[in-house]
């Protein structure tokens, strides 16, 4: 089995570059589920790998790891570590490994590094389109057009008399207690 493209997402930079996401930066931890239930769902669709990468370069955290399903990983770097130099070094290791890799970034600075390594690196606004498309194809291909029933169903035209009597001898119980 071939393996899956993997994709390298810097997340605060897509989260301040996609209008539904730049909207929510008031909540980061509500942008940040926001992008990552669309990421899960874009790349099990398209079936890739998907990285997504928060650093904590301000602050005292430690790095955390966390997945959803097989094939998403988010990483919140360490102290110290930018998103950029995370996803670098992945992109130098996997490409090194023959993996097809891409980086989601409209970040220039990693631009050259990502593609000196043998990476490819797709804006984060063109990224929002193959996003967007493959959510319409989802809502095509899997939700379609609602069909509702023609006819009403009703409970009791579908009972025997002996159970239709006792549950309205229970409903009547019900209304005088």
């Amino acid at each position: 089995m071939a393996k899956r493209s993997h994709y390298l997402i810097d997340g605060y930079n897509v989260i301040n570059a996609w209008p539904e996401l730049k909207r929510l930066r008031g909540d980061l931890a509500e942008a940040r589920d926001a992008l990552i239930h669309l990421l899960t769902e874009y790349g099990a669709f398209e079936k890739y790998e998907i990285t997504l990468v928060f650093d904590a370069m301000f602050t005292e955290d430690e790095e955390h790891v966390e997945h959803r399903g097989r094939h998403t990983r988010i990483i919140y770097t360490g102290a110290g570590e930018t998103a950029d130099s995370r996803i670098e070094r992945l992109a130098y290791e996997e490409a090194h490994r023959g993996r097809e890799v891409y980086v989601v970034s409209s970040d220039g600075a990693v631009e050259s590094v990502v593609l000196g390594a043998g990476a490819c690196r797709i804006p984060s606004l063109e990224f929002r389109k193959n996003v967007l498309r493959v959510k319409r194809e989802l809502r095509r291909d899997y939700l379609g057009a609602v069909h509702l029933p023609e006819a009403r169903y009703v409970v009791s035209e579908r009972l025997d008399s002996d159970t239709a009597a006792k549950l309205d001898a229970l409903r009547k119980r019900k209304d005088k207690d």
